[in-house]
């Protein structure tokens, strides 16, 4: 049986098609990384609650509903951009101070009874944008 739809405290885009599922304490930088992702082309799914579906071996991200197309951008409010219905899961990002300077391969998180590549990010790097786009690239999902 597969397991029901549910909520994740997460951020999510989708960079060609792929979404990205952005996690991290709160304050820590997740909607700003979405809002540099989008502004390079990627598309929002989702800020602040994910709904996250296993949609046979694949993990489905939804907008929450009563956020859907809304993303916090700090000092400015709430904010419309164009939003996704559902996109593949194919990367978790966790944006975290202690994250190890080096990998060689992503750690693997399992949600909802599904594997995905895990990569922590240091929040505070200047390029932050495009080494989550070389993560996704070099250590995500394919779809």
């Amino acid at each position: 049986m597969t397991p029901a739809p549910s909520p994740r405290q997460s951020t999510c885009v989708a960079i060609d098609g792929r979404a990205v599922l952005i996690e991290g304490a709160p304050g820590v930088g997740k909607s700003d990384l979405a809002l540099h992702l989008i502004d390079r082309g990627a598309v929002l799914v989702g800020d602040d609650s994910i709904s996250l579906e296993r949609v046979g071996n694949r993990l489905v991200a939804r907008p929450h509903p009563a956020t859907h197309g809304l993303l916090e951008v700090r000092n400015l409010g709430l904010l419309r951009f164009a939003c996704l219905e559902a996109a593949p899961v194919c990367l978790l990002l966790t944006l975290d101070h202690d994250a190890p300077r080096f990998i060689e391969t992503p750690e693997t998180i399992t949600v909802n009874g599904v594997a995905l590549p895990h990569v922590r990010l240091w929040p505070a790097a200047g390029a932050i944008a495009i080494k989550a786009e070389l993560a996704l690239r070099r250590m995500g999902l394919a779809i």
